[in-house]
């Protein structure tokens, strides 16, 4: 069992920046492929970026592509996201996510991911 926690959320403007962090415990996490979701009011949940658990593999959605930096410090259990540029339409719930230990590949849906963080608001106002 891995347990998430997220924290970092809040409000800004748009333009601004924000960073969200997930402390990780339990299994193994730093052995764990990482990632971030999101969901707007009324709208599906949707995949934001991935991490395998070395590092040297990230991949985001393209609508974050150039704004958003996914990373982690595996000596500390955390995985960061940090989000620039920030637009309304990604005000969101972030969810920190997590495969299963030492699970190949860093999939972008849902189904790919077994662990779940209770999520941390992100508003971005104009």
């Amino acid at each position: 069992q891995v347990q998430l926690v997220e924290s970092g959320g809040g409000s800004v403007q748009v333009g601004g920046s924000l960073s969200v962090s997930c402390a990780a415990s339990g299994r193994t996490p730093n052995r764990s492929t990482m990632g971030w979701f999101r969901q707007a009011p009324g709208k599906e949940r949707e995949f934001v970026a991935a991490i395998n658990w070395m590092g040297g593999v990230t991949t985001y959605t393209d609508s974050v592509k150039g704004r958003f930096t996914i990373s982690r410090d595996n000596t500390k259990n955390t995985l960061y996201l940090q989000m620039n540029s920030l637009k309304p339409e990604d005000t969101a719930v972030y969810y920190c996510v997590a495969r299963t230990a030492y699970s190949t590949g860093v999939p972008t849906t849902s189904t790919g991911y077994a662990y779940w963080g209770q999520g941390t608001q992100v508003t971005v106002s104009s």
